[in-house]
């Protein structure tokens, strides 16, 4: 259950999110149960390598509200040309009840380099041609690796519907990005005291191109700051984003909801 005190009133003001970014667990029934109830109508569960891919689509296939993305993360890159074949089947022959929605999460990460730096940029840009020939929206992740990022974007073309999750750039960053076309994913980062620049590029995002999102289990935004997150804490990113653009939580609500919708081309959930 939520902590007392801490369970946003999403539900009661009729406000609907879309948590854009999550990573369910233990099946993630309860957690997808929760963020209904907290008015949080789709959760996108994320693949960041073959098994947890698979998973995300088992779950789409089987709870309401669930989309899910296949993808190789940077950290994982090392698996190489198997794990990329293997995502290709999940995408060219995708479960009827759960296609995925999105390529990703995929990109660069020189921070923790847990893979090699030209095994990362390889897995990337395969993972942009598959989003290129399955026509679906490209989900990337980038930490301090701009410039390598979009260098790969730019050799790769980048995809019409791709989105930079955990956007964690500044208001260069986020102009580079959006100059490109694509849409800034704000975590509870945002919430944070010493994430200034961060607010910067979330005030400066057209209200078309921005989306929030918990990354939970990880990154729960303030006042919850240090607990296990949970999809039905995206209300508390988008109040946070809110303040930052000086805007209503509800118009925040509104507007990522429609965005992420048409980035991951998103219909009514099937319980809805």
């Amino acid at each position: 259950m939520t902590p007392q005190g801490s369970r946003p009133p999403s539900a009661v003001s009729g406000e609907v999110w879309i948590d854009s970014h999550c990573h369910l667990w233990e099946g993630g029934a309860v957690q997808v149960a929760e963020a209904h109830r907290d008015g949080v109508e789709w959760v996108v569960d994320i693949g960041t390598d073959v098994e947890r891919s698979i998973a995300a689509i088992e779950r789409a296939a089987t709870l309401d509200g669930v989309a899910a993305t296949v993808g190789l993360h940077p950290h994982d890159a090392d698996q190489g040309p198997v794990a990329l074949d293997a995502l290709e089947h999940l995408l060219a022959a995708p479960d009827a009840a759960a296609a995925p929605v999105a390529v990703g999460e995929c990109g660069l990460d020189y921070y923790y380099e847990h893979s090699d730096r030209v095994a990362q940029r390889e897995a990337f840009a395969a993972q942009i041609a598959m989003a290129h020939r399955y026509d679906l929206a490209l989900v990337i992740h980038s930490r301090d690796a701009w410039e390598d990022t979009f260098d790969v974007l730019d050799a790769e073309g980048v995809p019409e519907r791709t989105v930079f999750h955990c956007f964690t750039g500044g208001s260069d960053e986020a102009r580079a990005a959006l100059d490109r076309g694509a849409t800034l994913s704000f975590s509870g980062i945002v919430s944070f005291r010493n994430a200034a620049e961060i607010r910067d590029a979330a005030a400066l995002a057209p209200a078309d191109r921005y989306l929030v999102e918990t990354d939970a289990p990880y990154l729960a935004p303030e006042p919850n700051r240090g607990k296990q997150n949970r999809p039905s804490w995206v209300r508390l990113v988008g109040a946070a984003v809110a303040a930052a653009r000086g805007s209503a939580v509800t118009q925040v609500a509104t507007e990522t909801t429609a965005n992420a919708r048409r980035v991951f081309r998103l219909g009514d959930p099937a319980g809805a």
